[in-house]
């Protein structure tokens, strides 16, 4: 039997006598569930166009499609838990779910249905727009808008991304494994996603083999039980390149990091490349065997800060050019950049949020519909930095009397302090320049003005004051 529809959710009249196979039938009710838990609008706006493209038994991953990039990113970053928990409530065997743009969603070549009573059923999958070999040869189902050109870099991982560059052109190696670490929604997944991408379209038929260690655990069990762990030697230890995400599930589980020893020596034996990724470096693994973790610090460890200032920045902007449809004025994308300093995959996420709502209602895009927008996100995020405190940190730094903040002295060890805490309260609060003006000694708005463009002009001329800009700024933030 087959899935009909071509990518978009089957119809039926009354005549049909054809049932529906299961992945359609847990679909409509995963649909149906989801529009009762969001609400009708909200469904019918984000994932009423989304379609069931197919079931890759393979990577045990649901796929389906939404009609633009913009739509699968922001489905995927606010529905994604809801929809793996949806599936797994109606078929256990699913692990993950995929969402694509309609014309770059992957089409796995075969469903394979497990029915009660009857032997494996083969469904062929839906016809939808072919694959690029990038994402199906070798296994290595990835998604097309994490590559290396959608990757924004700055100092927080410009290691990181020039070791994944080398280690996706397929050259002559100085390392071998690339290990990356760093915390959750920094980046470590998207290189990945794009090393695999590159290494397939400069290798077309090579085999790149990409998983979760806790994935790597689940297979490696299932062939223990079945008796056929040489299977799955046999397809890890052929691929030409072999990932392995999050590597640190896999502490304490002794003959899974025992396959995993073996497999990393084979791999790295026949000039195969791994790479490997944790939410921390080898030596602070807690639970991992130390013979593996002398491996894994062999080739080159790289890690992925957080994104500072700049680069959070430039991750924006990068995202609105992809948006010409969208007006931003530029206060709101520093204030973005500024408040949403968790984690890249938060910032993504609240950017979206912003314009999806603007898209939805209509309305322009300012700092009091962001605000109200992100209301819950900024109140968890951000610690409320006050202007006390900001004038006794600066006052601290420049070792001068509080005082000194209100007083009406110009002399310049203390009018330059004040114009640096001015600049700051004006950066890092929410109060309006009256208010600042009111805390500085009653001082007129325009006061306020004119430090902030003073000091502004002074930072890109005098790289101490710079300097102190950025010590001071994340002082605070802390």
């Amino acid at each position: 039997m087959s899935l009909r529809g071509a990518g978009k959710p089957v119809e039926r009249d009354e005549h049909d006598d054809i049932a529906p196979s299961p992945f359609e039938a847990a679909w409509d009710a995963v649909r149906a569930g989801l529009k009762r838990t969001v609400g009708a609008r909200t469904f019918d706006g984000w994932l009423k166009p989304v379609t069931l493209v197919g079931f890759d038994a393979e990577a045990a991953t649901v796929r389906l499609a939404a009609p633009s990039d913009f739509m699968a990113s922001w489905v995927e970053t606010h529905f994604a838990e809801q929809l793996l928990g949806a599936w797994k409530a109606m078929l256990p065997q699913v692990a993950r779910v995929s969402i694509a743009a309609g014309g770059d969603a992957p089409r796995p070549a075969l469903f394979v249905v497990e029915e009660e009573a009857e032997a494996p059923v083969v469904v062929e999958a839906p016809t939808v727009a072919a694959a690029s070999p990038a994402r199906s040869t070798g296994g290595g189902n990835f998604e097309a808008r994490y590559s290396f050109d959608a990757f924004v870099v700055g100092k927080a991982n410009e290691v990181a991304y020039n070791a994944a560059k080398t280690m996706a052109e397929g050259g002559t190696l100085g390392f071998n494994p690339l290990f990356l670490h760093g915390g959750t929604g920094l980046g470590k997944t998207h290189l990945m996603h794009a090393m695999g991408q590159e290494f397939l379209a400069r290798q077309p038929g090579a085999c790149v083999i990409y998983m979760s260690a806790e994935k790597f655990m689940y297979e490696f069990v299932a062939a223990m039980r079945a008796k056929d762990t040489h299977s799955f030697k046999a397809r890890l230890r052929a691929a030409d390149v072999l990932m392995i995400d999050d590597v640190q599930f896999i502490a304490g589980k002794e003959s899974t990091q025992e396959e995993f020893f073996h497999t990393m020596n084979e791999i790295i034996g026949a000039g195969r490349r791994l790479v490997i990724t944790a939410d921390r470096s080898p030596q602070d693994l807690d639970g991992i065997e130390s013979r593996i973790l002398s491996r894994l610090s062999w080739g080159l460890v790289a890690d992925v800060n957080p994104a500072d200032f700049e680069l959070r920045l430039n991750i924006i902007l990068k995202k609105l050019e992809a948006m010409p449809q969208v007006s931003m004025p530029q206060e709101i994308v520093t204030f973005l950049a500024r408040r949403i300093s968790a984690n890249v995959r938060e910032l993504e996420g609240a950017l979206n949020r912003v314009v999806a709502y603007a898209m939805l209602t209509g309305r322009t895009i300012d700092m009091e519909f962001v605000q109200e927008t992100l209301a819950d996100l900024l109140r968890s995020t951000q610690r409320r930095i006050t202007i006390d405190e900001i004038q006794r940190r600066v006052c601290d730094h420049y070792r001068i009397k509080q005082t000194e903040m209100s007083s009406a002295r110009r002399a310049r060890e203390v009018a330059r302090p004040r114009q640096v805490a001015m600049y700051l309260a004006k950066q890092l609060t929410p109060r309006s320049l009256p208010e600042i003006g009111r805390r500085f000694g009653g001082r007129d708005h325009t006061t306020v003005i004119h430090a902030v463009k003073q000091i502004e002009k002074l930072r890109a001329m005098d790289a101490e004051l710079d300097a102190d800009v950025r010590l001071l700024t994340r002082q605070l933030e802390g």
